[in-house]
């Protein structure tokens, strides 16, 4: 599937071009590739059809390529309950196909790299090791293999408790090889009948402190799912690098993360997924929109103190759909008021700072690797074109993802 008759030197004219690091749009760009890295871009161009080697995207917005920061690759985002409690009991003979499929179904939707937090037999960390060389995809799969969670408390679904007799942060020094960060489950899920209930912190300071310390000694940044606002404070203090969905966290959390430059990876889609799933008279529904509008509300805070955001979809999750559920985080960002270029930054820029890929991914500018998408249509147009299947170049070899993945 990667044109391997592709040539790394190229140049192309692009009528739009969002360059990943939040600024503004730039027009009538005129880009020069030489062997899969960008030599130049140049804004304010004519377009000259003339030139050698010239692609023309004159109808185009260009953009790099995309980062969903939070995934469950190995389970769909169906409704079907049949379906679902399969995907939680296949052994993993049987996972590989399901993986390779919502790979594919990322790819069509811009999206170049994945941060997967967990499933409860590592099938994702073992088919990164075992199949995705072979598959050809110009994906990056970041894994956690198998999350962490308090013997008894929610997340079986994602991870395993510490060994009995064993503490989280033992656990994670003998049991981290491989992996590329750390997932650790704080809290429990957010309530669908009771509007604002918080649900007590899985591990303490004590606990978490030393665990994302050897994490640190060991080369892998850590991220914490946390609801509520003690579990959030607690992975805060303790020294996270990142808080994952963070509803109910509260301003004062807000603040310590701008203090302490910890990113934020809300998910709201998936609230937006529930309310969409459900009986619209129903308590479920009218308490999914309101943590919806609480969430939206938090981003709003977020954004005016400078917290760092990252978009992640938590796709797998019920309803949340791999790779189409990015185009509803980035619209949910914008509705909260954020730019289109700031939430461009939050999928790219952001999330390889978080995944660790800055200098290969999340930005369009020289001497970078010419990895990026071609979307037909405007700026304007964004997020919604993403249902388009896009033209990926990565590394300069071009790639275009099959629309059934």
């Amino acid at each position: 599937m990667t044109n391997k008759t592709m040539a790394h030197s190229f140049k192309f004219f692009a009528r739009w071009l969002i360059d990943g690091t939040g600024r503004n749009i730039l027009e009538n760009v005129l880009a020069e590739v030489e062997k899969g890295l960008i030599l130049s871009i140049k804004a304010g161009q004519n377009y000259d059809p003339g030139l050698s080697d010239l692609l023309d995207f004159s109808t185009c917005t260009v953009l790099p390529g995309l980062i969903d920061c939070h995934t469950h690759i190995f389970m769909s985002g169906t409704n079907d309950p049949e379906v679902r409690k399969q995907q939680l009991d296949s052994p993993f003979e049987d996972m590989k196909s399901v993986i390779s499929n919502h790979l594919h179904q990322h790819l069509a939707h811009g999206i170049v790299a994945i941060r997967d937090g967990g499933d409860y037999a590592g099938h994702a960390l073992r088919y990164k090791k075992e199949c995705l060389p072979s598959e050809g995809l110009p994906i990056r799969l970041k894994t956690a293999g198998r999350a962490w969670r308090s013997p008894g408390r929610y997340g079986k679904l994602i991870g395993r408790p510490p060994a009995k007799g064993m503490t989280l942060a033992q656990s994670v020094a003998m049991e981290s090889k491989g992996m590329d960060h750390v997932k650790i489950v704080n809290s429990g899920l957010n309530s669908l009948t009771r509007f604002g209930k918080e649900t007590p912190a899985q591990f303490s300071l004590e606990q978490l402190k030393p665990a994302i310390r050897i994490a640190g000694n060991l080369g892998l940044k850590t991220m914490i799912h946390a609801n509520g606002e003690l579990p959030v404070r607690l992975a805060i203090e303790a020294g996270c690098h990142s808080i994952e969905h963070g509803f109910f966290m509260g301003e004062k959390n807000l603040h310590k993360m701008a203090e302490k430059q910890i990113t934020w990876v809300p998910t709201t889609c998936t609230m937006k997924a529930y309310q969409a799933s459900l009986d619209p008279y129903s308590l479920e529904a009218g308490i999914s929109k309101k943590n919806l509008d609480h969430q939206a509300d938090q981003i709003s805070k977020a954004i005016q103190y400078g917290v760092s955001i990252a978009a992640g979809t938590d796709c797998g999750s019920l309803g949340v759909h791999h790779g189409f559920a990015l185009k509803e985080e980035l619209g949910l960002l914008i509705e909260a008021g954020m730019s289109l270029e700031k939430a461009i930054q939050c999928a790219t820029l952001n999330g390889a700072k978080l995944l660790g890929l800055e200098d290969r991914l999340g930005r369009l500018g020289k001497g970078m690797p010419a990895t990026f998408v071609v979307l037909d249509g405007a700026p304007s147009m964004l997020p919604g074109i993403l249902d388009t299947p896009p033209t990926i170049f990565s590394h300069g070899r071009k790639w275009k993802p099959s629309t059934t993945g």
